[in-house]
């Protein structure tokens, strides 16, 4: 049952401890709340303003549990904190594994503070949990897929336009580093994993993939250079950095460019890029 009470006092607590810059926002001039405003919480959130508002007002219908998810995300709650509102929320919490998508709030602290390069986190199956605004410039919005089309390998042997983005002498490369990272999520997680299931669905849909899957290739690790032919401003080479959280499985790809360099230009104009309708 829900603890209305509990998740509005929860919630504004939590709102009231988080400073603008903790999530990447600008504090402004004329700022008179104290921590965040509701409007803010929401749009991070990826809610109405009026439907979070409700929630803190002791109002509203009970929130589902993917609206408490987004929720103690746009919050950046931790693991414990996360728990704790989806149980005053009336629900059970997600079950600890390795496939979760609650990104932990260190992780989501530097993710906040990459505003003049492209970053995005991702799970260890390729699924883009957070991009943000010049990481959409670069690759497109990943956030908008569902199902299996969430993971980036998938779509790699799937929908023919995930490999317009990398010159055509990349393309087998990519196609032996996927299969082979699936293959060791896999034997990691187990036959009854998501990995499995999406290895399952791919043998049955790509015969690129099988093929691939026969060799049984293991630890062909991405490169530290990532090519890109960008359909605004062109070719790019991008150094790709990594910072790994282990308890969640959840990966942060920050991509740069030699100072100086035309890759280097060429990232900045992608600041004036319109991301959503570069692709």
């Amino acid at each position: 049952m829900i603890d209305r009470a509990g998740l509005a006092d929860f919630l504004r607590v939590r709102r009231a401890a988080l400073q603008p810059e903790d999530v990447g926002l600008p504090r402004g001039q004329r700022r008179r709340t104290g921590g965040l405003r509701r409007e803010e919480v929401a749009a991070l959130s990826h809610m109405s303003t009026d439907y979070y508002s409700r929630l803190e007002r002791e109002r509203g219908p009970q929130p589902s549990p993917q609206m408490i998810a987004a929720i103690a995300q746009g919050l950046h709650l931790s693991r414990e904190e996360r728990n704790h509102l989806f149980l005053l929320a009336g629900h059970q919490p997600p079950m600890r594994g390795s496939e979760g998508e609650h990104v932990s709030p260190g992780m989501m602290r530097i993710f906040d503070r990459l505003t003049d390069t492209p970053a995005e986190i991702v799970t260890e199956l390729g699924e883009t949990l957070r991009q943000n605004r010049l990481g959409v410039a670069l690759v497109g919005d990943l956030m908008r897929f569902d199902g299996p089309a969430r993971s980036i390998g998938y779509r790699w042997f799937t929908d023919s336009g995930s490999r317009r983005l990398h010159p055509v002498e990349d393309h087998e490369f990519y196609s032996r580093m996927y299969v082979s990272g699936l293959r060791g999520v896999l034997a990691l997680r187990g036959p009854e994993s998501h990995a499995a299931s999406l290895a399952e669905r791919l043998r049955g849909e790509s015969r690129e993939f099988r093929d691939i899957w026969a060799r049984h290739e293991v630890g062909i690790a991405p490169r530290d250079v990532k090519r890109y032919v960008h359909p605004e401003v062109g070719f790019l080479e991008l150094n790709c950095q990594i910072l790994v959280d282990p308890r969640c499985s959840h990966s942060l790809l920050v991509y740069t460019a030699t100072p100086g360099s035309a890759s280097s230009e060429k990232l900045r104009l992608l600041s004036v890029v319109a991301a959503p309708s570069a692709f």
